[in-house]
């Protein structure tokens, strides 16, 4: 496996060049930071593909992960984007650019249970892959011990206990494991493609693996109003999956987000307070019949 020597515009020309897609313009469209870990980027080349490349090894392990998956996963995935190219020498993954916008953009604007239903196509053919052996998933949220001990000075005084005997409540949910399925990993609305309704790529597969059915829809719950796309990708999912699961994921992954931004001094995705995050968890609770305080 050969990564690429930088992040340049350049460098990602030059690999493009060894596997046939040379003579078109590159804009590098992601910035990166500073820690090797996250040395990768994408580019859209000639506005007809999208280039994923990596200039480390730890990337480029991500990266080449993704690969290996895609390549498993066609032709019985629906909403998988097209691969145009994919090499590990150089390493590069090339899609055909779809046109449309992420879920977070259109959520409000969309029937949220034909949206459920088409997440529900995508994810039971997805959960349902078994012909091969994948790797567990590296599950993001922190640990609830984190939680317990750092969020509480983030939120109100009103909130701490609250936060704390959710989190109890999620490790009580969690004690028995689920279902184990390939999951996508990071589905949130970003690495969604939609255009006028219709579900048209999901992409970014670097943190596929194996872990709980639930665990791809923790993020639901936070997107758009209320919580009606999460009941609605229920609703039409083939098998019958656990509430309670999916919100203690939710729980995990919600807190830990607005922890670490806190902590960092970067503003949460929708610039409000975790105070507010936490409020929004009671009223999500609520909404699904969901007591966790016992």
């Amino acid at each position: 496996m050969r990564w690429l020597e930088d992040g340049s515009a350049g460098a990602v020309a030059e690999a493009l060049e060894e596997v046939g897609l040379g003579g078109y313009p590159v804009v590098v469209r992601e910035s990166v930071g500073g820690d090797p870990t996250w040395w990768s980027a994408s580019a859209v080349v000639g506005e007809q593909y999208v280039v994923k490349f990596a200039w480390s090894q730890p990337a480029a392990l991500r990266l080449a992960h993704e690969i290996d998956v895609l390549a498993a996963l066609k032709p019985t995935v629906p909403y998988l984007p097209e691969v145009v190219a994919s090499s590990t020498d150089p390493l590069l993954l090339a899609t055909a650019l779809v046109p449309g916008e992420s879920l977070f953009e259109v959520v409000d604007s969309i029937d949220r249970d034909e949206a459920g239903r088409q997440l529900a196509e995508f994810l039971g053919e997805l959960h349902n892959q078994t012909e091969r052996d994948f790797p567990a998933a590296s599950l993001q949220p922190a640990t609830t011990d984190v939680l317990r001990e750092q969020f509480p000075k983030w939120a109100r005084p009103d909130q701490r206990a609250d936060v704390i005997s959710w989190c109890d409540w999620a490790d009580d949910v969690l004690a028995t494991p689920g279902r184990q399925v390939l999951v996508h990993g990071d589905l949130h609305g970003g690495n969604q493609v939609w255009d006028h309704g219709k579900l048209r790529a999901v992409v970014d597969f670097e943190t596929a693996g194996l872990a709980d059915a639930e665990y791809d829809l923790r993020v639901f719950p936070g997107t758009g109003p209320g919580v009606e796309l999460l009941t609605a990708t229920m609703r039409h999912y083939p098998q019958e999956l656990s509430v309670e699961r999916v919100m203690a994921w939710h729980l995990r992954t919600a807190l830990a987000d607005a922890l670490w931004r806190s902590e960092a001094g970067v503003p949460l995705p929708d610039h409000r307070t975790p105070e507010a995050w936490v409020d929004d968890l009671a009223d999500r609770f609520e909404a699904l019949g969901i007591n966790p305080q016992g």
